[in-house]
């Protein structure tokens, strides 16, 4: 089983990046955030993780408001640092742990968290900020990371309580993955600040001490405190703190304490702490039936003849087939590939396989390579192809085979729109020569 053996807390402000990119470590100045991850990245070595659980917050870079989630969970396979506006750190990509993702993802939906799910976003200072001073990456990051993405800045967003009870979701979801993981929590945020309006600039020493006190002797006393509440005492960026609530329900009650700092250089009282866990390790049959009760909505749903439920590993298996496919909504994308699809699947850097099964028109094998039925029918809107001939195609019959199994046998549809070329199927027959 996976186990979660403690835990980081850390600020995540761009103050913390600017000083390591910049190479400040000297500097009076910026020296005491070098001199606070010190011991942080030695504990990180001692304890050899074998994934960082990262929960942050994106600050509308990669998360706008056109689409606006409270938890978000990374479900990819690697993930590249965001440009915020005056170009992307010089950092490489950190790996995804895919599988990890998957299994904390379908635990959190059986438990009732109404989760979205994201690949291929780059992640923005709210998690390279910290990453990027918790361990050595260069050439790469010696540890891959799920990212937890808390949606803390357009009102309503969670309370303090809901996030501590997903901490507890999420402790359930990592002690049940059957795999022999060490995972390490990293909560970011905060401390005390607010960065806009006649308050910008605020901050409180007092209740940042507070807070750090409680966080480790009596979280819930801060799940019973509004978002006003923490507002008022910490600033209203300052309230993003209710994060290390999700961190610090995945912990057990009670949790050693092994290091803390706070240093306040301008704006964000920047804070790092590390808990240790003291939980103890549950009865295998309580994780057995977890994971029963995880796969209970799905059971026999695979067994069903040419069934195939389309999930995280589907998805992220195909991602780059189904973009492609998707990306036929564009009217310029669908132009470059009917005038010439070889260059558009050169463009999408396509996999030899991807391309012959989109070449070929294999409907059913682009099922069973995890395309979703509903890219399929993009495409066939885009080639004059209808959905019936598709659904014959998938069934291995011909149209007309398939079309006596229906009640209305001529209907031919498709979701072609008006930018459509002269349907295949619409088109009248030439008239032979003898007419």
């Amino acid at each position: 089983m996976a186990r979660i053996v403690g835990s980081i807390a850390t600020s995540h402000t761009p103050t913390i990046g600017f000083a390591f990119d910049r190479q400040k470590q000297d500097d009076p100045v910026w020296a005491p955030i070098f001199a606070a991850y010190e011991p942080v990245r030695q504990w990180l070595d001692d304890q050899k993780p074998d994934v960082l659980f990262f929960i942050y917050n994106d600050h509308v870079t990669s998360f706008f408001f056109d689409h606006y989630s409270a938890f978000a969970l990374g479900i990819g396979e690697s993930y590249s640092v965001a440009d915020e506006g005056g170009g992307a750190r010089a950092l490489p990509p950190v790996k995804g742990h895919a599988r990890l993702a998957h299994h904390v993802g379908a635990s959190l939906m059986t438990d009732e968290f109404d989760m979205s799910f994201f690949q291929e976003r780059p992640l923005d200072h709210g998690c390279f900020s910290p990453l990027s001073m918790l361990m050595p990456h260069d050439p790469d990051w010696p540890v891959p990371i799920v990212p937890l993405q808390i949606g803390v800045l357009q009102f309503p967003i969670p309370t303090a309580r809901r996030c501590y009870k997903l901490g507890e979701a999420l402790r359930r979801a990592i002690e049940s993955y059957p795999e022999d993981l060490k995972v390490v929590l990293v909560a970011t945020g905060g401390l005390s600040h607010q960065v806009h309006g006649e308050r910008a600039g605020f901050n409180n020493t007092a209740w940042d001490a507070q807070f750090l006190e409680m966080i480790e002797k009596d979280p819930v006393a801060l799940t019973r405190m509004t978002h006003a509440d923490f507002a008022r005492l910490g600033g209203m960026e300052g309230a993003e703190v209710i994060m290390w609530l999700v961190m610090r329900g995945a912990m057990s009650a009670t949790v050693r304490k092994i290091h803390q700092t706070y240093y306040l250089p301008s704006m964000t009282g920047i804070a790092t702490v590390i808990y240790e866990n003291e939980a103890i390790e549950p009865p295998a049959d309580i994780l057995a039936e977890h994971r029963a009760r995880m796969g209970h909505q799905l059971a026999g749903a695979g067994a069903l003849t040419g069934t195939y439920p389309f999930t995280h590993a589907s998805s992220v298996k195909a991602y780059r087939l189904n973009r492609f496919l998707h990306k036929m909504i564009e009217p310029a994308h669908r132009a470059r590939f009917l005038a010439d699809p070889e260059a558009a699947f050169e463009e999408a850097a396509l996999t030899d396989e991807e391309r012959r099964l989109v070449r070929d028109r294999d409907w059913r094998g682009m099922i069973h390579y995890g395309v979703i039925f509903f890219m399929l029918e993009k495409l066939g809107a885009v080639v004059g192809t209808s959905n019936l001939h598709i659904y014959a195609a998938m069934r291995g019959e011909t149209l007309e085979e398939f079309q006596k199994t229906r009640n209305a046998p001529g209907a031919l549809y498709s979701v072609a729109g008006t930018d459509a070329p002269s349907l295949a199927w619409d088109r009248k027959a030439e008239p032979s020569p003898a007419e």
